[in-house]
């Protein structure tokens, strides 16, 4: 095994102070495991961080950005029994969330907690997961926090089921999950976007109904015309704002709004008469515990989940790859370690 290796760093806030810098590698200590990282997915919040800090509490440079990864475990720390060297892993998002609520002492990674864009990463043996063997290592990394928010808001809290339907914002990395998840649940889901584009690419993966935001700005009127009158069971709530409100409208009585994104503004606003008569369920997801993941991993085996990543780049490509990640891609981007 190498005795040096590469790691991203960023010394200030702003794009342009992230550093490839050469480090020794380091030893497991006692219940941690060494990874050898194949791939690590980006997600908005790493962008966010690597700006300014705005992804989560207390990011302060210095810091490795980014949360998700998959690799190989190639060395064990004293008492480290979960793994055995050459197993395939993927880091959890929450370094420290087993199960069950939110622990006070649970740590994000990707700043404040150890980083992913790294050659080699040290982990608590608990915050790691096995990789579905019918996933790829780019597929695999994806999962930790797009696919486990998704998850967590539409099976873990939700309980999605046959016949009902989900409203998907955008065509990113969890809206993506959730349009497969619905798809394995047998509901249907409609897909909201302002690219033409990307909603062709929605309908090909299995969107029932498809809205442009830009042509039909009262979004939630098309879905209750969609649904019959009904409204849509669960609405995955990804912009903020003044969007949140179309959100309420949207549903059906007793249905479930899931916060999750901050696209368009970290402030959400309505007015409280839809929650009189509507009697909505408002829960913010962030992200899930690690339960989640293992049975997310599980399903994507058993229900041929397919992660969909519209670019996969090199390592030292990370700029080019956060300038994409700006730009919206169609699910998700990857960086190969390998490349």
């Amino acid at each position: 095994m190498e005795k040096h290796m590469r790691r991203w760093r960023i010394e200030q806030f702003g794009k342009q102070n992230l550093r490839l810098e050469t480090v020794p590698v380091p030893t497991p200590g006692r219940g941690e495991i060494l990874v050898r990282v194949a791939a690590v997915a980006l997600n908005y919040r790493d962008k966010m961080n690597i700006d300014n800090g705005s992804g989560g509490a207390q990011v302060a440079p210095p810091f490795t950005p980014a949360s998700d990864m998959a690799g190989e475990v190639v060395a064990l720390g004293e008492d480290a029994r979960r793994f055995a060297v050459g197993a395939r892993v993927m880091s959890t998002f929450w370094g420290g969330w087993l199960d069950g609520e939110w622990p006070s002492h649970a740590v994000a990674l990707g700043a404040p907690g150890p980083g992913m864009l790294s050659e080699y990463v040290l982990l608590p043996e608990d915050w790691a997961v096995a990789a579905p063997a019918a996933l790829s290592d780019a597929q695999a990394s994806t999962l930790p926090c797009a696919g486990v928010t998704a998850w967590s808001a539409l099976v873990e809290h939700g309980r999605l089921h046959a016949g009902q339907t989900v409203v998907l914002q955008g065509t990113g990395g969890v809206s993506l999950f959730g349009l497969q998840l619905a798809a394995a649940h047998g509901a249907q889901a409609i897909v909201i976007s302002g690219d033409d584009a990307k909603l062709e690419r929605a309908q090909a993966l299995g969107a029932a109904h498809l809205i442009n935001r830009r042509r039909t700005p009262r979004w939630d009127e098309a879905v209750r015309e969609m649904t019959g009158g009904r409204g849509a069971d669960h609405v995955l709530e990804m912009v903020g704002g003044d969007n949140f409100r179309l959100s309420l409208q949207a549903l059906r009585q007793g249905g479930r709004v899931s916060v999750i994104g901050l696209l368009g503004d970290a402030e959400i606003h309505a007015s409280s008469v839809p929650l009189f008569l509507g009697r909505p369920t408002i829960q913010g997801i962030g992200v899930g515990h690690r339960r989640a993941l293992e049975e997310l991993a599980r399903a994507a085996g058993h229900a041929g989940l397919a992660p969909v990543i519209e670019r996969e780049y090199g390592f030292g490509d990370l700029p080019q790859a956060i300038d994409h990640l700006e730009r919206g891609p169609f699910g998700k981007l990857v960086l190969r370690l390998d490349r």
